[in-house]
């Protein structure tokens, strides 16, 4: 391009590139680059003159050449596809009529902060650097599906708006980024697609705005992290999609409003996860998956927990804060099914600490959710095991009963002796261990065989002869199921 061609606004940018001199059109440092459309040719840079500039732009010797610009409207597209740019391209506080088209295209470093686009196309980009898009407005999808970024991208307070599609306004799949995905205050209507990307350190969300109602809001299956995921005081109406994801550090829900309601607001199924924070925050709008996923430490509070959660082979090593096991226990009774795994895993996790109340607490309710499951004869039997002995987990519940029954008979039989079969050779009677000798089947005092009740007596022998049978049962096979548990 030759210099007489150039109007005098890409004139001064074109004598700047050599030093890599910023050219700040702007009038004032608050300007709002949405209203850039109406700026005039004192303002105006056209596309092709950029690109010439950063291929085969002028030098000078001992500078360093960039294209440092703010507060210019950029018309016609900035075609930058399969290029190589050895110079810093900085576009900061500009407006963009067309899309830039990055595909693939080889950069040292890109920065197009606080500006406003149509879009930006930058599939297979490579940035030698760090990509900044703090504060940036767009109007249509963010392509960078497949980039390679060897340091951070920067998306604070970025805000994207793609009212014509249906597919994903940020586009970040299968990306690789040597150092952070940075953005928090992120405002995106529409789906943000981080499908096996690649995150060599931190994914910050925090007070970011993910607004897909209905659908999927966050979509990042076989994500890979190498430290946290910050979803801190974040607002997502739609689904959060993170099936199979790597998380070495922790995945922060702490404060989030997690709404989609009638469908799952958070799947975090077949993960591998430091640490999973769900705390102080509203009750998630939706349900909970997080099947067959391993969390080293789950923080979890009972009061965000939705109606609906699905903990099928889920693992945890640590459950916090400590609650009563009554608190935790409803999260379990939330699934579609009965699922013995999530009551071990409970059950363990308060015997890791050594409360082992509340490990009981949770095997007596596993043994009661698992009784609702069986024919009704069934039933019965674990009725009568809850009442006698607690499922084996209450056994001095048996000693209450036997006290009773032992109370009972001692009267009923104190005050109506009955008559020994062998007057000459019975032995004194007492009511006392003679109610002993039919409540307990193994031991004998010699008072059962030498002395027959007669009437309602001998129903009431009867009565306490079948319930001590019933209590030594149900007490050797609560004792039974416990021991073989410890």
């Amino acid at each position: 391009m030759e210099i007489n061609d150039l109007t005098p606004a890409e004139s001064r940018v074109w004598r700047a590139f050599a030093s890599g001199t910023l050219v700040d059109f702007r009038a004032r440092d608050d300007e709002d680059p949405t209203d850039g459309g109406s700026w005039g040719p004192e303002r105006t840079v056209r596309a092709s003159v950029l690109r010439s500039l950063v291929l085969d732009g002028p030098r000078a010797e001992g500078e360093v050449p960039a294209l440092n610009l703010a507060g210019v409207r950029v018309t016609g597209t900035l075609e930058l596809q399969y290029a190589t740019v050895d110079h810093p391209v900085r576009l900061r506080h500009c407006h963009f009529e067309d899309a830039p088209s990055l595909y693939a295209a080889r950069l040292r470093d890109l920065n197009l902060s606080e500006s406003v686009l149509p879009g930006l196309i930058s599939h297979a980009v490579r940035v030698e650097g760090v990509l900044r898009l703090t504060r940036a407005r767009f109007g249509g999808m963010v392509r960078l599906g497949g980039a390679e970024i060897t340091g951070s991208l920067y998306l604070e307070s970025t805000r994207i708006h793609a009212p014509d599609t249906e597919e994903p306004v940020l586009q970040l799949n299968q990306a690789v980024l040597g150092a952070d995905l940075w953005a928090p205050g992120l405002r995106a209507r529409g789906r943000v697609r981080l499908d096996g990307a690649r995150v060599a350190g931190t994914v910050n969300l925090a007070d970011a705005v993910l607004d897909q109602p209905g659908g999927t809001a966050l979509q990042a299956e076989t994500l890979a992290t190498e430290a946290d995921v910050l979803l801190r005081h974040a607002e997502v109406r739609g689904r959060i999609e993170l099936r199979g994801a790597r998380i070495p550090g922790r995945l922060d829900l702490s404060h989030a409003r997690l709404a989609n309601p009638g469908g799952t607001a958070l799947r975090a199924s077949s993960c591998v996860i430091g640490e999973l924070w769900l705390r102080q925050g509203p009750v998630a709008e939706g349900s909970l998956n997080l099947r067959r996923s391993q969390v080293e430490v789950l923080f979890l509070e009972p009061d965000v927990v939705p109606e609906w959660v699905q903990l099928n082979d889920l693992t945890y090593t640590a459950l916090i804060p400590h609650e009563p096991a009554e608190r935790r226990l409803p999260m379990l009774e939330k699934g579609d099914s009965y699922l013995p795994f999530t009551y071990e895993q409970l059950t363990a996790s308060y015997r890791r600490i050594g409360d082992d109340d509340a490990a009981r607490r949770v095997q007596l309710a596993k043994q009661r959710r698992h009784r609702r499951t069986l024919p009704w004869y069934a039933r019965l039997w674990g009725h009568l095991q809850d009442v006698t002995v607690g499922y084996g987990f209450r056994p001095l519940r048996a000693g209450g009963w036997l006290l009773s029954l032992l109370a009972v008979g001692s009267v009923a039989y104190g005050l109506h002796h009955p008559p020994p079969l062998k007057p000459e050779e019975a032995p004194g009677f007492n009511p006392v261990f003679y109610t002993l000798d039919l409540l307990l089947p193994v031991i004998s005092f010699g008072q059962e065989n030498a002395f027959s009740p007669e009437g309602g007596y001998q129903t009431l022998s009867y009565v306490l002869i079948i319930t001590g049978w019933i209590l030594a049962t149900t007490v050797i096979t609560g004792l039974t199921r416990t021991v073989s548990r410890q």
